[in-house]
């Protein structure tokens, strides 16, 4: 995990922020809402099984800096072109829900047009990079979430 990196953001200094924020907010307590901390966990796993998976099978490195070498359209890419980032957005929600957060809320909302952007540009470089293959993958599976969009 890169300082600065997303992954880093994301994971660490976003819920350190939220919290200390929350901790301030609410006299030193923290209003937990016990059934959202599972996000916490999905989000996370989701992000580092999925990034594992892509690396093994398709080379690389763990961001785009270091493009994969082959296609990986099976596992959980086989669901959703973009397993990982959703495991970020994911977690994010499960940081405001499970700190009722409106400060979390907004970080969430941020990754989820920062991450959208950022995808319209890693799919544009994969397509270069992959061809006819990788639009054939596109077309049948959805960019974010399975069977809907």
């Amino acid at each position: 995990m890169r300082l600065g990196g997303t992954s880093f953001k994301t994971f660490v200094f976003y819920p350190l922020l939220v919290v200390a924020f929350e901790l301030w907010l609410n006299d030193g307590r923290l209003r937990l809402e016990a059934w959202a901390l599972p996000l916490l966990a999905w989000g996370y796993l989701q992000y580092r099984l999925a990034g594992r998976y892509r690396l093994r099978l398709g080379g690389g490195g763990p961001g785009m800096e270091t493009p994969p070498e082959r296609l990986v359209t099976s596992g959980p890419f086989a669901l959703c072109r973009n397993p990982m980032y959703l495991g970020h957005l994911i977690f994010l929600a499960g940081l405001a829900f499970s700190l009722r957060s409106w400060l979390g809320a907004a970080f969430a909302l941020a990754a989820a047009v920062s991450l959208q952007l950022r995808v319209r540009r890693d799919e544009r470089r994969l397509g270069e990079r992959f061809g006819e293959p990788y639009l054939q993958y596109c077309s049948r599976v959805k960019r974010w979430i399975p069977a809907v969009f």
